[in-house]
């Protein structure tokens, strides 16, 4: 999967989220907190969400710890997209 169809697939979820919708655009640079105006919980049901979405388990208690540490507590949506390339796309070997 490329980036441009996971962003797609995170644009077309986060649109109508939680009975939330919004209309502005959504691209790499959207904060998640910030620009679509969600809350942690949100993060939690975003990760559940994608899970069943892509029907595989992905490592978002990793994403969602890291965003924890941080300084500045919002998460550009670029980077939930690098984290979904690189875990979608990784073998399923190990």
């Amino acid at each position: 999967m490329t980036k441009e169809q996971i962003l797609n697939d995170v644009a077309n979820v986060l649109r109508n989220f939680q009975g939330r919708e919004y209309s502005g655009a959504i691209g790499p640079d959207t904060k998640f907190f910030g620009d679509l105006g969600l809350a942690s919980i949100d993060a939690v049901v975003l990760g559940e969400t994608l899970e069943e979405h892509y029907g595989r388990k992905l490592p978002f208690h990793v994403f969602i710890a890291d965003l924890g540490r941080r300084a500045v507590r919002d998460m550009p949506l670029g980077e939930l997209v690098a984290f979904l390339h690189q875990h979608l796309n990784a073998s399923t070997g190990g």
